[in-house]
């Protein structure tokens, strides 16, 4: 008989899933656990089964653009793939965005919402997208406390009936880059006699283009230049009679990744749209978006890693090569052990933020929770991200030649992950927000506070790693800023990670000490041991800009 290479299966998601298991067992109160399990199985399950099935069969699906009708009427009808309108449904029903909002269960309502999130998105195709963005759009409404949006929007936001249930747009972006908003050059015209505005230009990236509303930025007339001048607008992609409201889709982006994630390129000529908080300081106002939106991207990347092993690992064991299988290989478990040591420091980081968002959210967070917070949300999507895209490229080179092959559904593991570390934000875009943080203080306290606080309560020697690294960086800092901005910039990126990774460090001899007192052995303390031989500290003391600026644009030095 022939050979054939049994492929990687799945079971239920939440109940092979240690990691996630515990940290529940640890986070949520008993009640709450045990009224949620249920949910959370059945999520389980559909994500490890039906769903992850139908992201293989459509791994090549994509959706189409139809522009034009038969009798030449401009119609821009977007075609999604049928896994994405499945997932319209199962996330209304189970509330993927509207669990944080209902607080039914307090302040862990929101490590709650993350958890259904981080078990499904694997095999959602990016679904998660239109969520976030969603739950990116209600946070901000609150906070800008207009009542009439929020009577009109956010019922629809958070809506469990998937017939009334709406998704929001984003459209940042613009030909003039996404980074840096401030020069974006979409206009807004006020509307005689009434509150409302037509907007023009052009959105170069407008993801989940489908979505029932969108938050956008424009300039109203007569504004100035820079981000002051720009103001925070809402608008519904179509009118009371189904139009387009002033809208062109141009072209769907042919991505590298997200290929399922209907992302496109809009024309707004007059969108009827209505501001959001005021004509100016457009930028500010999203600051409560990117705080939702930058978390969800942690969650999604720690995500992602979990997905790519609980692949590589069932693949271990039925693949043998050299007459054994590579379960049993010694070189194979080091390679396996410290990915997951990687992934298990991204996954408590990303829920930490959950934790701190909720708290902040139920009224229970104190202002070092705050602190704690502003500090590690840049922190957390930069390093996760970074962290996914080294992972999800190392276990594609366990699978050998199937790694490679699309209809494995592998690759895309690999290609969606780079997204992350684009999307709201790119590493060095972070690292300089990070310094922000930084400079409102003057401290890197509150980290150092919060890694003493887990380590000393864990007295794990392990942990002293993540002590160290912050006393490092914070002599570093002081060095830094006595040199001037162009040293602390250049530095930042090395600063971020560093800081994420004792903060890591430090949640990892945590949980693994709380597990080893409750009888659940010590696999989370060993993950800490491999993690912390990886590095903490990865700070340069000495860096020479002429040299930097010689190597990086390949010039004499």
């Amino acid at each position: 008989m022939p050979f054939f290479q049994e492929g990687p299966t799945l079971g239920n998601q939440l109940t092979e899933d240690g990691v996630l298991s515990s940290y529940l067992d640890r986070t949520l109160p008993p009640d709450v656990r045990a009224a949620t399990l249920g949910e959370l199985t059945e999520l389980g399950e559909l994500s490890g089964g039906k769903l992850h099935r139908q992201s293989l069969e459509q791994h090549r699906a994509e959706p189409v653009l139809r522009q034009w009708d038969a009798w030449g009427h401009r119609v821009d009808a977007i075609e999604l793939v049928p896994l994405w309108k499945e997932m319209a449904t199962i996330t209304a029903e189970h509330g993927l965005v509207a669990t944080a909002y209902e607080k039914k269960h307090g302040e862990v309502s929101r490590v709650l919402m993350f958890a259904k999130n981080y078990i499904v998105d694997p095999s959602s195709g990016t679904y998660s997208c239109p969520l976030a963005m969603t739950d990116g759009a209600a946070k901000t409404l609150l906070a800008m406390d207009h009542k009439g949006l929020i009577d009109r929007a956010l019922p629809r936001l958070l809506s469990r009936d998937p017939k009334t249930a709406w998704t929001s747009g984003q459209w940042m972006t613009e030909r003039t880059g996404g980074s840096d908003v401030a020069i974006s050059e979409a206009s807004a015209k006020p509307v005689a006699g009434t509150d409302q505005y037509r907007l023009y230009g052009t959105k170069w990236f407008s993801s989940a283009t489908t979505s029932e509303m969108a938050l956008t930025l424009a300039r109203p007339e007569g504004n100035g230049p820079g981000g002051h001048g720009l103001a925070l607008f809402y608008l519904e992609m179509r009118d009371s009679h189904g139009a387009l409201n002033g809208i062109q889709v141009n072209r769907l982006k042919d991505k590298l990744g997200t290929r399922m994630l209907p992302t496109a390129e809009l024309t707004l000529d007059g969108a009827l749209a209505t501001p959001v908080a005021g004509l100016t300081d457009g930028i500010k106002n999203i600051t409560p978006m990117l705080t939702i939106t930058r978390t969800w991207n942690s969650v999604c990347a720690v995500a992602g890693m979990r997905r790519a092993l609980a692949l590589a690992r069932d693949y271990g064991k039925k693949r043998v090569a050299f007459g054994a299988p590579l379960s049993e290989k010694p070189l194979h478990l080091d390679t396996m052990a410290g990915l997951e040591a990687e992934y298990e420091g991204g996954f408590h980081l990303a829920f930490r933020i959950a934790e701190l968002l909720g708290k902040e959210e139920a009224g229970t967070g104190s202002e070092e929770d705050a602190r704690l917070l502003r500090y590690l949300t840049p922190i957390a999507k930069l390093l996760t991200a970074k962290q996914t895209v080294a992972l999800a490229s190392e276990v594609l080179e366990t699978f050998g030649g199937a790694g490679y092959v699309e209809d494995t559904g592998v690759p895309r593991i690999l290609r969606d992950a780079q997204v992350l570390t684009i999307w709201e934000g790119t590493t060095n875009v972070l690292s300089l927000d990070v310094l922000r943080v930084l400079g409102r203080t003057g401290t890197i306290d509150p980290l150092v506070r919060e890694v003493r606080t887990r380590v000393e309560r864990a007295n794990d020697p392990v942990g002293h790693a993540a002590i160290r690294a912050l006393e490092h960086a914070a002599g570093w800092l002081e060095t830094a800023r006595a040199k001037g901005l162009p040293a602390l910039e250049e530095g930042a990126r090395r600063l971020a990670m560093t800081l994420g990774r004792a903060v890591e460090l430090a949640l990892l001899v945590d949980q693994g000490a709380w597990e080893k007192a409750h009888g659940k052995g010590g696999r989370t303390l060993a993950a800490a041991r491999r993690f912390a031989r990886h590095g903490v500290d990865l700070i340069v003391d000495e860096t020479d800009a002429a040299e930097s600026n010689a190597l990086a644009n390949d010039i004499p030095l």
